[in-house]
């Protein structure tokens, strides 16, 4: 007699996705305590379709198809010059910082005559949509809204109305029939996320995801997630300030790493076409523990003010706090400038941060806070016309870094006249990328601080 096989649980992790047969306290693959569910396994058959005809490598036409240029030209820098046609895009971030009105002024900026653009949301109904959209002054009747939750009818009405973008709002939110699963769970954000990814290769139909993150600031769900898609942007900011970054940490189409910078206004996000001058706004000058540091960010060079507090605490309680930049750097600095300048930090507390919520992430802002944290120790202020650049290794030595001409002409065009470099930067940069600049080369800190705090 013949038994019905059942469909064996199986327990998977809802930080990185791995499946497991059995419950364990810890995940084997990201190490995540408790983070094991059992769910039901996904008994999901795809029909057999026909095998697509190979095509010859060296053969075809080569020309690169149209993207879908938006009005919004911080948008189409983050994307590498606008919407590839069957692409996926994943854009995360903090609830309350703007996704869904990104989403909105982006859908007006394509919707034209006879180009419709299709809105689902699972978190908001239509009338909540509409009323934002009201706010920002959206008022197109070619951006359709639909409060759909289902992947399948999501793929049903995307094929009627032919739309030029899908957005959706959220991903976490979706979920597939054919899934037994509740929506939110692995299995239904891998699903549904799969069935939209072969609408998007199979008809040319770009499509955008919003995604939830996790208080550590990913994107909740699988990591396959971003895996699958085509390009990943995060949503940057605080919503205690005015600006927001919207960065690229993946893009199969561009340069990853790319920036584009808004200011959140009432009428909605405003670009800001010259992030320079906006982050030095409100920069003191002849104030110790300042410092203006040309860093890149993509392809595009901005100026940041670094800021830096040391004030004297009692010993063995120094407190060591990094805003806009890796915390575990700033105390590996603090440690080469006592090793090498003899200064003594270990019982000072120690306060850093990046003016204006950007984040800076490459080696280049080495310098800038070796010399932030100088200038607020010995209470001598740098000369507010300097800029500094340059990583700094374990020997105190000061190490060269990359695209220097584009750091000097960004610091001339804001009226910057003297650079503090690496001595091998010097070396290496266009003498004409020069002209009119002061550039001072430094190999040590130990002559940073002699040219800098002497006397």
């Amino acid at each position: 007699m013949s038994r019905s096989k059942r469909a064996q649980p199986v327990f998977i992790c809802s930080q990185c996705g791995h499946e497991s047969r059995k419950w364990l306290g810890q995940c084997p693959d990201c190490s995540a305590w408790d983070t094991l569910a059992e769910q039901q396994q996904a008994q999901v058959r795809y029909g057999r379709q026909q095998p697509a005809a190979p095509e010859s490598l060296a053969g075809g036409d080569l020309a690169e198809q149209a993207r879908l240029v938006t009005a919004i030209a911080e948008m189409d820098r983050v994307l590498g010059g606008g919407i590839v046609p069957g692409s996926m895009i994943l854009i995360g971030g903090d609830p309350g910082i703007g996704k869904s009105t990104l989403i909105l002024q982006l859908l007006a900026a394509l919707s034209r005559e006879d180009a419709k653009t299709l809105y689902m949301t699972g978190e908001e109904s239509a009338r909540q949509i509409k009323m934002r959209a009201r706010r920002l002054g959206i008022d197109n009747p070619d951006i359709y809204i639909s409060t759909e939750n289902s992947v399948e009818a999501i793929i049903q009405l995307a094929g009627e109305m032919q739309p030029v973008l899908l957005a959706v709002d959220s991903i976490q939110t979706m979920f597939s029939e054919e899934v037994a699963s509740a929506p939110g769970s692995v299995t239904q954000v891998r699903e549904s996320t799969a069935r939209l990814l072969t609408l998007a290769k199979t008809r040319g139909l770009p499509v955008l995801l919003v995604g939830h993150v996790t208080k550590d600031g990913a994107i909740a769900g699988p990591r396959v997630l971003e895996h699958m898609v085509d390009t990943v942007l995060y949503f940057e900011g605080d919503r205690g300030q005015v600006f927001r970054v919207v960065r690229t940490v993946k893009n199969r189409f561009g340069s990853t790493n790319e920036i584009g910078v808004f200011e959140m206004k009432e009428s909605g996000l405003a670009e800001v076409a010259n992030p320079s001058a906006l982050f030095l706004a409100e920069r003191p000058e002849h104030v110790p523990g300042s410092v203006v540091l040309p860093s890149i960010e993509g392809t595009r060079p901005i100026l940041v003010e670094v800021q830096a507090l040391v004030s004297r605490s009692n010993p063995g309680n120094a407190r060591r706090t990094a805003i806009g930049t890796d915390p575990q750097r700033l105390a590996l600095l603090t440690a080469v400038l006592e090793k090498k300048l003899g200064v003594t930090l270990f019982d000072h507390d120690i306060f850093l941060n990046v003016a204006g919520g950007i984040r800076i992430d490459e080696p280049a802002i080495d310098l800038g806070v070796v010399v932030a944290l100088l200038s607020s120790l010995f209470e001598k202020e740098v000369a507010p016309t300097t800029v500094v650049c340059g990583e700094v290794g374990l020997a105190g030595e000061i190490r060269a870094v990359g695209q220097m001409e584009q750091r000097l002409q960004e610091a001339w065009r804001l009226g910057f006249r003297t650079f503090i470099m690496p001595e091998s930067s010097l070396r290496a940069s266009d003498e004409q990328a020069r002209q009119g600049m002061t550039c001072v080369p430094v190999r040590t800190v130990n002559q940073l601080a002699d040219y800098l705090f002497q006397g």
